[in-house]
């Protein structure tokens, strides 16, 4: 079972190209579960767990365990889903015969709609941090093009210049999975990222810009993800907005703006980088007053008095 999590791990790296962050998210539900399927089920040794010892109940004492001790349903979810993957690679490598996770259903999830900001109130915050130092401009250039690209932070902070065309307003990312995007921006964030290049020499050594971070510390080094959470609860305090906000509520925001505006969920699909439409769903929000003016205007019956 060991052998077998760390040949999945290295699959996982080399050939299909996932971050660190998921694949330390991987290793630790499955080599979560070896533990339980080894101590808690078996009572063996965990070195001698072998993948054809598993079973369907296994799994489902698995996620019980874990409703036991209060776990969240959304990680009882990942970790059965980890595990799924784990299985579905020892069928493709010929080491068992079925998946035993295949039959396990996932914990139901409770449906909340995540948080978002309205118009009003994301002017309010990308105007928070305005100042007229470097980084002061940073912070805004930042806030700007994260509101108006949707991108996830750890996209954000990896961009380079050479991503960006601000004469055509798009721009280059690798998101999950290496997969290449291009995403447009607005004339706002093309202003911000002008104003914050005229101070960005002064932090960065090399004179050439095109391979250089776009976002940096005050060291001049690239921006880290957690400096970009503090510069948002910064900007979040300054414009007295309710806590709760974090760098994943603008991209919720960039997402129900677009759907409000009348843009295609499909198209919303591309610009976040989704593989499937049902997680674009999740980001996006309909809110009673717009479904019930669509339904008046296109209904034939609710046309009629």
């Amino acid at each position: 079972m060991r052998r077998l999590i760390d040949r999945f791990l290295q699959h996982l790296e080399a050939e299909r190209n996932y971050s660190p962050h998921t694949l330390r998210a991987y290793g630790s539900d499955v080599r979560r579960f070896h533990r339980f399927l080894a101590i808690d089920y078996l009572g063996v040794e965990l070195e001698t767990v072998h993948p054809g010892q598993v079973e369907a109940i296994a799994l489902r004492s698995f996620i019980a365990s874990m409703a036991r001790r209060g776990v969240a349903r959304r990680t009882q979810a990942r970790a059965l889903s980890a595990v799924r993957s784990l299985f579905a690679f020892a069928c493709r490598e010929g080491i068992i015969e079925h998946n035993p996770a295949a039959a396990v259903r996932s914990p139901k999830q409770e449906q909340r709609l995540p948080r978002h900001l309205r118009p009003g109130e994301i002017e309010t915050l990308l105007e928070a941090l305005d100042g007229e130092d470097p980084l002061g401009r940073r912070d805004r250039a930042l806030l700007e093009l994260l509101y108006a690209t949707g991108l996830r932070v750890g996209e954000l902070v990896s961009l380079d210049w050479k991503d960006l065309d601000l004469g055509a307003r798009v721009l280059r990312v690798l998101g999950k999975g290496g997969k290449e995007r291009m995403v447009p921006f607005g004339r706002p964030a093309v202003t911000a990222l002008e104003a914050w290049h005229i101070h960005w020499q002064a932090l960065h050594d090399h004179a050439e810009s095109d391979d250089a971070p776009i976002f940096l510390n005050y060291r001049g080094g690239r921006l880290g993800v957690r400096s970009v959470r503090r510069i948002l609860d910064r900007a979040v305090e300054t414009a007295s907005l309710a806590a709760g906000v974090h760098p994943h509520t603008l991209r919720h925001t960039f997402a129900t703006h677009l759907l409000e505006g009348g843009a295609d969920l499909r198209a919303i699909q591309e610009l976040l980088g989704h593989s499937s439409l049902a997680t674009t769903q999740r980001y996006t929000h309909v809110d009673i007053d717009r479904l019930l003016n669509v339904y008046r205007e296109a209904h034939p019956r609710a046309k009629e008095d």
